[in-house]
């Protein structure tokens, strides 16, 4: 059994030492959104440094607690904050977080971050549904030896975010009057925002929202063979969209407006996420 794996194996356990409850799915939850978790009936809440090889988390926004309980009636593990690249933690690490909560048995894994809008459409507040990324991170999570445990050396990618599953997302958002675009999800290594020149290429490239996180987990996911949903929610435009300077206090206020909307959406799509075959 390969190191790795075996952390996995004592975080899992550790974690399921705390519950009996046993998650249908799993979310990750990105800046600002971490008031999801208020929701969870039932719920325990573990903070990030009682569980074995998982860090504090050091931006502002992200919590670091692992929460598992109940939404809507479906058992469901959060996380409230994430690892970041940027952070200086190796990839595996950032990747680390995700990989357990696919070991506690879920099927379907939900990703939520906090984004910049490329697509000139976008409004602060807005909701993206992620149907692809592009990955410009630079790293990848299954670089080095493959852990075959895990999943297989050379994972495909060409459905990262289940197609299924994302048209339920879009169809319950239709169904709730909350307004939501579909588009691409385009992950850097940060952690300075983008410069103008660089959002123009990144639209060039065919990439709708900018962010620093997501991309990780969902390779991660894939290669665990666990279904992947991603939602962004837009909190600003993008490097040179708008006049002024970018800042985290701005990307914390974007994510109250989306919040709302994110929590509304979740409550009502996790019973049918958790049914998807």
């Amino acid at each position: 059994m390969s190191e790795p794996y075996q952390q996995i194996k004592e975080a899992t356990a550790a974690i399921r030492s705390k519950t009996t409850l046993i998650p249908k799915l799993g979310l990750i939850l990105g800046s600002g959104l971490g008031k999801i978790a208020d929701q969870l009936k039932e719920a325990v809440h573990i903070p990030y440094g009682e569980i074995p090889h998982f860090h504090a988390t050091s931006v502002e926004g992200h919590a670091g607690i692992l929460s598992i309980g109940k939404l809507s009636d479906v058992p469901v593990v959060l996380l409230r904050g994430r690892f970041h690249r940027y952070e200086g933690y190796p990839m595996q690490e950032v990747a680390f977080p995700t990989r357990v909560v696919c070991a506690l048995g879920i099927r379907t894994l939900i990703l939520t971050n906090a984004a910049g809008g490329i697509n000139t459409r976008y409004r602060p507040g807005d909701l993206m549904l992620i149907e692809d990324h592009i990955n410009l991170m630079g790293d990848n999570p299954l670089l080095g030896p493959n852990l075959k445990e895990l999943g297989p050396r050379f994972p495909d990618m060409t459905e990262a975010y289940h197609r299924d599953s994302l048209n339920t997302v879009r169809d319950t958002a239709t169904r709730l009057d909350i307004p939501t675009h579909k588009g691409v999800y385009v992950g850097l290594l940060g952690p300075t925002y983008e410069t103008p020149a660089e959002i123009r290429m990144l639209r060039t490239l065919g990439g709708d929202a900018v962010g620093m996180s997501t991309v990780p987990e969902s390779i991660a996911a894939n290669h665990l063979g666990v279904r992947v949903v991603g939602i962004s929610c837009i909190t600003n435009h993008a490097a040179g969209i708008s006049a002024h300077r970018l800042t985290h206090q701005e990307v914390m206020e974007g994510s109250k407006l989306a919040s709302e909307k994110l929590g509304r959406l979740l409550s009502n799509v996790v019973p049918l996420l958790a049914t998807v075959g």
